[in-house]
């Protein structure tokens, strides 16, 4: 079953292929020759979920999902959120919003966090279901780590004493808020 991820940030595309059994074929933007920016406009997860997921399955046809990711902060009321992957401005740049977080969270003591991962699935015949993903943790002090990507340094996940970033990719999955939007899709899949 040829299943589209409306993606091409290779990081995500290698942790979602690691979850999805052999039986799906899946393919990325970069698989399918889209290089055009893919429509993230909402002001949710949930909106830039379905935005994304919409838009590819109307070009191309075939059954597709999208996700969504935000780190949500309890000091800074939930941000940054749905704005996380361009939170220290217009480019999406890891190192700078990691600097802007622990900036704002400087000498605060709650340092509650959550990730949560939306991802819509448009079946072929433009049907949508969405599928959520929480872990809880709280942000470290300083970067810890060299895996992963975007926040995973200065992620610490609640039961480990270790952020995402130094976590083996395996591990991270069996936790993390996109791996459980994941299998919740791949059991979705799984019934159809």
């Amino acid at each position: 079953m040829i299943i589209i991820f409306a993606t091409n940030n290779q990081h995500k595309l290698q942790e979602l292929k690691s979850l999805l059994k052999k039986e799906f074929q899946l393919l990325s933007l970069n698989d399918l020759g889209c290089y055009e920016d893919v429509p993230e406009n909402q002001t949710t997860l949930e909106g830039n979920a379905a935005e994304k997921a919409f838009f590819i399955h109307r070009k191309y046809h075939y059954p597709c999902f999208a996700d969504d990711t935000g780190l949500e902060i309890e000091a800074l009321g939930g941000k940054p959120g749905v704005y996380s992957a361009r939170y220290a401005g217009s480019e999406r740049d890891s190192e700078a919003n990691i600097k802007k977080v622990l900036k704002e969270l400087d000498g605060k003591t709650n340092r509650k966090a959550r990730f949560r991962t939306v991802i819509s699935f448009v079946n072929s015949k433009g049907i949508e279901i969405q599928f959520e993903g929480i872990v809880n943790g709280e942000i470290l002090t300083h970067k810890q780590g060299s895996s992963g990507f975007g926040y995973d340094p200065i992620f610490k996940p609640d039961g480990y004493n270790c952020s995402f970033a130094e976590m083996l990719l395996e591990e991270k999955n069996k936790i993390s808020h996109r791996g459980e939007a994941v299998r919740k899709l791949v059991d979705y899949i799984g019934k159809l």
